[in-house]
């Protein structure tokens, strides 16, 4: 449950009666909202091992995209950061993708995915990506509007795709937090740990700074970043949601150091009252205001942290916590209604002889 399944979550909200098309479903991963729905897999999901390396049968998923018979539905939604958007609906259905983001590891991370990959990967890569980019902008032109979750986002979809989109960010449960009177002095880090999360360097500013912190965060780095980490840190695998929202409202600062799409975390910082000291770059930039809610660093290196922890430290008493939950309710889910609806409003008004 991360914040693509959120937003299903909220388009279930919107559309109670929807059904659902995936490749792979592991109903116990998922909320009980989502179990309520009809869920059916492309034939991927019947592929042997496909619930735990669904990612190795990319190449065949724009083949199951198009296998799917929607011929039932006038309003097709399409939730997109792999290949979702590449169905095929009747003509007079209307098709919105939601766009996340294009699929990085065909565009600008390309080449950070190919140099991680293993020998026979990395070799059939080339060859078997160019035919998927094909693919990918091919199926972006049978969309009728695209929504991006950020303006960082909207920049990548016109640049890969050559298509305008509308922003429309992803709904955030900042009513689910709440900020504390017991504000500690301990820096937050909350992510998976994997490498373009960068957790590396924000390990090695809080030993370098001996600063005290609490690191929360699951994947391939964990055993390096917990096996590094000095007394001042402590690296836990996963909180409950009520050790997180404590975590959130009782530390000094977040620290978040990936470029993301969007990144709910901060966000959810913001909403407990707590500010974000942030890598100024990707969809952060919407969603923190530098210098009220939060400051930017502007490089990914461990110089640049320490030294937006020093800035941070001098700043911190003129961050206002009722600013930063004032700035946080701008993601309500509410707010994502009103951007998916106004939508298919404008969306209808252009195209009235359709659904």
């Amino acid at each position: 449950m991360r914040g693509g399944e959120r937003v299903l979550e909220r388009l279930l909200h919107l559309f109670p009666d929807a059904d659902i098309f995936t490749h792979v479903y592991d109903p116990e991963r998922m909320s009980e909202k989502i179990r309520s729905a009809r869920v059916q897999e492309t034939f991927i999901g019947r592929l042997p091992g496909a619930r735990k390396h669904y990612q190795k049968y990319l190449p065949l998923m724009p083949m199951a995209l198009e296998e799917l018979d929607l011929r039932d539905y006038d309003l097709v939604i399409s939730s997109e950061s792999g290949p979702a958007k590449g169905i095929i609906t009747r003509n007079d259905a209307l098709h919105v993708c939601y766009c996340h983001s294009p699929m990085r590891y065909l565009w600008d991370h390309y080449h950070d995915y190919k140099s991680a990959a293993g020998g026979l990967a990395r070799f059939m890569m080339p060859a078997m990506f160019h035919r998927l980019r094909q693919w990918d902008v091919s199926s972006a032109s049978r969309v009728d509007a695209i929504l991006a979750n950020s303006r960082f986002i909207e920049r990548r979809i016109h640049k890969v795709w050559g298509r305008q989109a509308r922003v429309v960010h992803p709904p955030v449960a900042v009513d689910e937090f709440s900020p504390s009177d017991a504000v500690g002095g301990r820096y937050l880090w909350v992510s998976q740990m994997t490498p373009y999360k960068r957790a590396d360097i924000a390990l090695e500013a809080f030993n370098r700074m001996g600063v005290p912190a609490l690191m929360v965060g699951d994947g391939e780095m964990y055993a390096q970043i917990a096996r590094s980490a000095g007394p001042n840190v402590e690296v836990r695998k996963r909180l409950t949601f009520a050790q997180l929202k404590h975590a959130y409202a009782t530390c000094k600062a977040l620290v978040f150091t990936p470029e993301e799409d969007f990144g709910i975390v901060p966000v959810e910082a913001n909403a407990s009252g707590r500010p974000v000291i942030a890598y100024g770059h990707g969809g952060v930039t919407d969603s923190i205001v530098d210098g009220a809610t939060g400051l930017f660093f502007e490089e990914q290196s461990i110089d640049a942290l320490c030294e937006a922890i020093y800035r941070f430290e001098r700043w911190l008493p003129q961050f206002d916590p009722a600013e930063a939950v004032a700035n946080a309710a701008r993601f309500a889910p509410e707010v994502f209604d009103r951007g998916v609806m106004g939508a298919l409003d404008a969306l209808r008004q252009i195209q009235p002889c359709r659904a």
